[in-house]
């Protein structure tokens, strides 16, 4: 498991590597369904000053429409994620009110999936995003995809935003946070896929203490979560995944 992870993580950041504008991220959404194997990716920076910035691989057609009804003001799945800190499966939101019901009818005709998992993203200047992957499948099958990617989905998730945001803010300096060596080493241990009481047990360390070492390093780092923390020291070059 841990060897597929690293692979798909270095395939991953090799790719994204190669993005220098937000053109290459619109085209990198449609290398990733292909590399993930869904039917669609959208990645949707919501609260910014500006004009929000949303990259999907839903059709012009359907993403016109959505814009044009202004459905974002009443989509479960954008509404959801100012109120959640974890992923969420968009079979777990409410869809109880007649317009979110014929949105969500109207986005199927429009060819957007009946499965979809989104990853709420925040940062140290009270950004918000939302990475999502949709597709069509069976509630089962479904399920499975989730659980043996969660880990891989949540630090793509977090690398594409410190992606977009370094394209966004090229130019402009920005300090990068100094992590001692044990910190390094369970941000490391932990982006590699070990849970923390695998990575405590490599350190030869007790959990207690790698929790702080982890708050720490995500103190430094501006971080909102743990795995926020592992990549944004992985995209500043202080760990290697």
């Amino acid at each position: 498991m841990l060897d597929t992870v690293q692979i798909k993580l270095e395939a991953y950041c090799d790719r994204l590597a190669l993005c220098e504008t937000l053109e290459d991220l619109h085209d990198f959404l449609d290398w990733l369904k292909a590399f993930l194997e869904v039917e669609h990716v959208a990645y949707h920076a919501i609260s910014r000053n500006k004009n929000p910035l949303i990259m999907v691989t839903y059709s012009p057609e359907w993403s016109d429409y959505y814009m044009d009804e202004e459905f974002h003001k009443i989509d479960p799945v954008v509404q959801n994620a100012f109120m959640r800190f974890q992923p969420y499966d968009w079979k777990s939101l409410s869809w109880t009110t007649k317009a979110a019901r014929g949105m969500l009818a109207e986005a199927i005709d429009g060819g957007v999936g009946d499965q979809g998992l989104s990853v709420p993203i925040r940062g140290p200047s009270g950004d918000l995003a939302l990475f999502t992957i949709n597709h069509r499948t069976s509630d089962l099958e479904w399920l499975r995809f989730c659980e043996s990617h969660m880990h891989v989905l949540l630090l793509i998730a977090h690398y594409l935003h410190q992606k977009t945001r370094a394209i966004e803010h090229y130019g402009e300096v920005q300090s990068t946070p100094s992590l001692s060596p044990r910190e390094r080493d369970a941000l490391t241990y932990l982006g590699a896929g070990r849970n923390r009481g695998q990575a405590a047990q490599q350190l030869a360390i007790s959990e207690h203490t790698l929790r702080v070492y982890i708050e720490s390093a995500r103190y430094k780092l501006g971080a909102a979560n743990t795995v926020s923390a592992v990549a944004r020291a992985a995209s500043m070059g202080l760990i290697q995944i």
